[in-house]
């Protein structure tokens, strides 16, 4: 119903920033919640940062003060802005939305933070 594509990730060094982007499409209307996740090998899934429809934000508390999260509903993108980046950051970023009470996800961009 509702496909979404992921793009940005790379290599960077410590301290360093990426900004990644994920765009909706398909069944766009109805989307509500749009958020980042990221999970690094043999670790949870974990919840980065979300933005409800209006704009309100929740990051982790791992994130908070370093990334940004925005969107744009005309475009049905979302955007993550990572800055001051860690090698603690380093995991396979997934886009999600919430859809009339289901979770969609994208397939994942790799972000490496390595000196």
């Amino acid at each position: 119903q509702v496909q979404l594509v992921e793009s940005g990730g790379g290599l960077v060094q410590p301290g360093g920033s990426l900004r990644l982007s994920c765009a909706a499409s398909g069944s766009i209307f109805g989307i509500e919640a749009m958020g980042w996740y990221r999970q690094a090998p043999g670790k949870q899934r974990e919840s980065v940062a979300r933005i409800n429809s209006v704009g309100s934000t929740n990051y982790a508390d791992s994130v908070k003060g370093r990334f940004t999260i925005s969107r744009d509903n005309a475009k049905n993108t979302v955007w993550l802005q990572m800055n001051s980046l860690k090698p603690e950051d380093t995991a396979v970023y997934f886009c999600n939305v919430g859809r009339w009470g289901h979770d969609y996800w994208g397939q994942g961009t790799q972000v490496t933070v390595s000196s």
